[in-house]
C-alpha cells in the first residue's frame, strides 16, 4: 500500500517536447538569450574600431541606435523571463513600452541607415553602401509588420509570440554579418532564417504541426529577403535611383 500511495503522490518526469515540456517552457527565453549571445559575438568583432575607439568618429545618432536595439532585445528576454515566471499582468503592462520602443526603432533605423551610409561615402569614401543600404530598410520594413501585427494581435499569445519572436531574430543579420566570411557569401541571410527555422522545430516538437504564422510568414520573408540581396548586388537601377535621391 505503501508503494502505492508514493506512486501516486510522486511527480510526473518533466519532458523534453511536449506541452509543459522543457521546450515549451523554455523556448522563447532560449532564443532571447540566443539572440544576445549572437549580438554580442558578432558586434564584438566591429564595436571597438567602429563605435568606442574610432580612427574617424562616427555620428552620435549610432549610439541612440546602438542604445535602442540593444534595448529591445534586454526587452525580449525580460518579457520572456515575465512569462515564464507567470507574471502574466506585468507582461502586459510593460508591454506597451515594448510597444513605444518598436515604434520608435522604424524611423530610427531608417534614419540611421541614411546617416551612417552618407558617413561612409562622404567621410570614409567606400564604395558600394548606397546598393547596400536596401537591407537595413528591408529589416526595417519587415520589423516594424511583424511587431504592429504582433500589438494587434496581443490578445492572441500564439500569434502574438511567434510574431515577437520573427521580429527579433529578424534583427540579427546586422549580427551574423559582422563576420566577414558570412557577409561575403550572403550567408548572414541563411543563419537569420535559420534562428527562424528554430521556431518550426519547436512547433513540431511541442505541438507536432507547424503554426499558420510560420507557414504564412516564413515563405514571405524568404522571398523577401532574397529580393533584398538580389537588389543589393545587382545595383538595381529602381533602388538606386531611390538611394541617391535619399543620400543628396
Amino acid at each position: 500500500m505503501a508503494s502505492i500511495s508514493q506512486t501516486a503522490g510522486a511527480r510526473p518526469a518533466l519532458s523534453f517536447t511536449g506541452r509543459g515540456g522543457l521546450v515549451d517552457k523554455y523556448f522563447y527565453l532560449a532564443m532571447g538569450l540566443l539572440t544576445a549571445a549572437t549580438v554580442y559575438a558578432g558586434f564584438s568583432q566591429t564595436v571597438n574600431m567602429n563605435l568606442f575607439h574610432p580612427a574617424v568618429p562616427r555620428p552620435k545618432l549610432l549610439w541612440f541606435h546602438g542604445t535602442a536595439f540593444s534595448g529591445w532585445v534586454l526587452f525580449y528576454i525580460f518579457q520572456s523571463s515575465l512569462v515564464r515566471t507567470r507574471n502574466v499582468k506585468i507582461h502586459r503592462t510593460i508591454g506597451w513600452f515594448g510597444a513605444a520602443l518598436g515604434a520608435m526603432m522604424v524611423p530610427l533605423g531608417f534614419t540611421t541607415a541614411v546617416v551612417m551610409t552618407r558617413f561612409d561615402l562622404h567621410t570614409l569614401k567606400e564604395t558600394g553602401v548606397a546598393e547596400f543600404m536596401i537591407i537595413p530598410f528591408y529589416d526595417m520594413i519587415v520589423f516594424g509588420t511583424l511587431v504592429a501585427l504582433a500589438i494587434l494581435w496581443r490578445r492572441k499569445p500564439e500569434l502574438h509570440r511567434r510574431l515577437l519572436f520573427l521580429a527579433t531574430a529578424g534583427l540579427l543579420d546586422a549580427a551574423f554579418g559582422r563576420f566577414d566570411y558570412l557577409f561575403n557569401r550572403n550567408l548572414f541571410a541563411v543563419c537569420v532564417l535559420g534562428v527562424m527555422l528554430l521556431g518550426v522545430v519547436r512547433d513540431l516538437l511541442v505541438d507536432k504541426r507547424i503554426h499558420k504564422v510560420y507557414l504564412v510568414a516564413l515563405p514571405c520573408l524568404i522571398a523577401g529577403f532574397g529580393s533584398a540581396i538580389y537588389t543589393w548586388r545587382s545595383a538595381s537601377p529602381w533602388w538606386m535611383s531611390i538611394a541617391h535621391s535619399l543620400l543628396g
